[in-house]
């Protein structure tokens, strides 16, 4: 995982380490992607923490198909449960199905058992 500029973004604390389990349920946030309140989701795959925007290439839909459940049955690929479009946790990349493109990426740190989420140009935090 490369790491962030810590001149040109934040880091955000998004959770726990140990609350990212392999292969195991999304973490959630929100965030402001190009002027838009998205959804957006953490994950540990192969032994590292991954986040992507929630919004499949096909059609702007979440993938989950159940609350925070965004890999397919055996764990291997994210899924989105409306279009079943297949996508590379390690990097979103598309790997089958109807998608258009990969998955928008987030830059993720992990210190100190804490994950977290660094903003960029067009990815902000979401104001309160």
């Amino acid at each position: 995982m490369a790491e962030p500029d810590p001149r040109s973004t934040t880091a955000i604390a998004l959770c726990r380490s140990h609350d990212l389990v392999e292969g195991g349920l999304a973490v959630p946030f929100d965030v402001v992607y190009q002027g838009q309140t998205c959804r957006a989701f953490a994950v540990r795959h192969e032994g590292l923490p991954q986040a992507y925007l929630n919004r499949c290439t096909h059609v702007a839909m979440e993938l989950d198909f159940q609350p925070n459940r965004v890999f397919d049955a055996g764990g291997q690929w994210l899924i989105c449960a409306t279009h079943g479009a297949l996508y590379d946790p390690a990097r979103g990349d598309c790997r089958g199905g109807p998608c258009r493109g990969g998955l928008v990426k987030i830059t993720l740190s992990e210190v100190g058992g804490v994950v977290h989420w660094h903003t960029a140009a067009q990815l902000q935090p979401l104001e309160i």
